[in-house]
């Protein structure tokens, strides 16, 4: 039987077709397709300007240089995400503040969020996890009472909407990502989504060696910025999948409905929160009953490989980890961001998967699990 990854990313032949043109026409790098991507994303996101770079790691990290972020500052964050989220804002010298999550959106506590503001917070850096929106207009409510910027990680979110908007048509300053597990890709990249010219152009500088060239052909460097430009080949990537996103999007709400049918209520599975329709299922990600098993997650991951069916973990905690450790960071301090990082599996998700496929995916972790029960 064919083995079922977790993840596979959908490209159609007409998109292979415009990235063999881009070869073809010589022009390889940043050019006329990364345009044409930044302004159909701006229309996606309701007009707001679009900036692509290499990755939503580097466009979160670019956005914490657009609001200004400085050494000594705060930015409050989730214990649950990828470790990127946290990642950047130590990278500029600033202090990542945890807070815990919602057992079953795995998304931002917002009143323990609150409690953790000090005169040192400048930003909050919330995640819509596995594409479940955050309530925004508590988050907004917050930052407006409290003076705060907000950069929303929403790199499992393209297609995710608010009250019937895009996520990155409102609120303040948006990234997503564009990897090759994400609900579209341009095989790595990302975009950030902003209102204000000044702090986009901050971003222009950094994505390119912090250069600024002049109509005479001189050049000022006005900061020691790095390089994240995105090619004109992902960028035609990224058009094909941009103009499928909506039948990715239904598909995956689709499957995740026959997942949620198939396990049932009585499932031993603690199931994600299902959200509404405007939740875009980047992951579909239940909690193992681990101490109703008699095997760990690592043994639970192998059998299920061993049926031919791949599994992923999203994520660890970020604040156990050795560098976070080092911040002074322990084991009890955010118990359902520990509990998640401890049970959480990610089932197969991807748009081409079959009905069957995710019948196939129940039968074997509901017999796992009666297998294994203690």
């Amino acid at each position: 039987m064919e083995f079922l990854p977790f993840s596979r990313p959908d490209v159609d032949e007409a998109t292979i077709q415009s990235v063999a043109e881009v070869l073809r026409s010589g022009w390889l790098t940043t050019g006329p397709k990364c345009a044409e991507l930044e302004a159909k994303l701006s229309a996606f996101c309701g007009g707001r300007p679009a900036r692509v770079v290499t990755s939503a790691t580097a466009g979160l990290e670019y956005a914490l240089h657009m609001i200004g972020i400085q050494p000594g500052d705060e930015v409050i964050t989730p214990a649950m995400s990828f470790v990127a989220t946290a990642n950047v804002i130590a990278r500029v010298g600033a202090k990542p503040v945890f807070v815990d999550v919602d057992l079953d959106t795995r998304n931002i506590d917002l009143a323990a969020a609150e409690r953790a503001i000090t005169p040192r917070t400048r930003a909050l850096m919330p995640v819509h996890f596995a594409g479940h929106p955050v309530d925004m207009d508590a988050l907004y409510a917050l930052a407006k009472k409290h003076g705060l910027r907000v950069i929303e990680d929403a790199a499992h979110a393209i297609g995710s909407r608010w009250q019937g908007r895009n996520l990155g048509a409102l609120g303040d300053i948006v990234v997503f990502s564009f990897h090759p597990n994400k609900n579209m890709t341009t095989i790595e990249g990302g975009a950030v989504i902003a209102d204000d010219a000044a702090e986009l152009r901050i971003l222009e500088l950094h994505r390119w060696h912090g250069l600024e060239r002049f109509p005479d052909g001189s050049a000022e460097v006005v900061l020691p910025g790095g390089k994240s430009n995105l090619t004109d080949v992902a960028a035609a990537v990224g058009l094909g999948q941009l103009a499928r996103l909506e039948s990715f999007n239904a598909r995956r709400r689709e499957l995740v409905a026959r997942y949620f049918a198939t396990l049932g209520s009585e499932s031993a599975l603690r199931l994600p929160a299902r959200g509404t329709s405007d939740h875009s299922w980047h992951i579909f990600a239940p909690l193992l009953p681990l101490p109703q098993l008699k095997i760990g997650r690592g043994e639970f991951i192998a059998q299920m490989k061993a049926r031919g069916i791949g599994v992923a973990v999203h994520y660890p905690a970020i604040h156990v980890f050795q560098y976070y450790r080092g911040l002074g960071y322990h084991d009890g301090q955010f118990p359902n961001a520990e509990r998640i990082g401890r049970e959480t599996v990610s089932l197969p998700l991807f748009p081409r998967m079959r009905d069957d496929d995710v019948d196939r995916v129940c039968l074997a972790v509901t017999a796992i699990l009666e297998e294994q029960r203690r």
